[in-house]
């Protein structure tokens, strides 16, 4: 009966923390869905592609902090904005990736982040970035690259 006693608490344990782990590897695949980047692939070498990535942040009023040709990364920032109540504030940070292809193009790989911070006034500096997956941003971004990347040299940019 004792040993019964004993067994009971043990079986109990052992099937809850397959439980947890069944529910962390879930939470950990949803946290990694969220933050993958969008992927496009153009037809141009990856020098050309950053040169129109550039240019596309640029038009969509992003500010270049990071990157280059060489690496194959850009990273820029938005403006501060203001937030959705007084005294907050908000930005959008993109981060690019760009990648020779199999098919001798340009894989470029795009995350578009939030960045808020609750309460400037009292806590400067203390912000979160969330990433954003359901923003139209992604689209205007590959479009624009898409239109620079075709458009011959020397010609005007739209």
């Amino acid at each position: 009966m004792l040993r019964r006693f004993l067994l009971a608490p043990l079986l109990i344990f052992f099937a809850s923390c397959e439980s947890i782990s069944d529910t962390a590897s879930s939470v950990r695949e949803k946290i990694a869905e969220r933050e993958a980047p969008q992927v496009r692939t153009f037809s141009a070498d990856p020098r050309k592609a950053y040169e129109a990535v550039r240019q596309a942040v640029t038009s969509m009023g992003y500010r270049v902090t990071r990157g280059g040709p060489a690496q194959g990364e850009l990273e820029a920032l938005s403006s501060v904005g203001r937030g959705d109540r007084h005294g907050t504030a908000r930005q959008l940070a993109i981060k690019v990736r760009i990648e020779r292809s199999l098919d001798g193009g340009s894989q470029v790989s795009v995350k578009i982040s939030e960045i808020l911070e609750s309460d400037s006034s009292n806590r400067a500096g203390m912000a979160t970035q969330t990433p954003l997956r359901d923003t139209p941003q992604y689209e205007v971004f590959f479009q624009r690259v898409g239109e620079i990347v075709r458009t011959p040299p020397g010609s005007a940019q739209p």
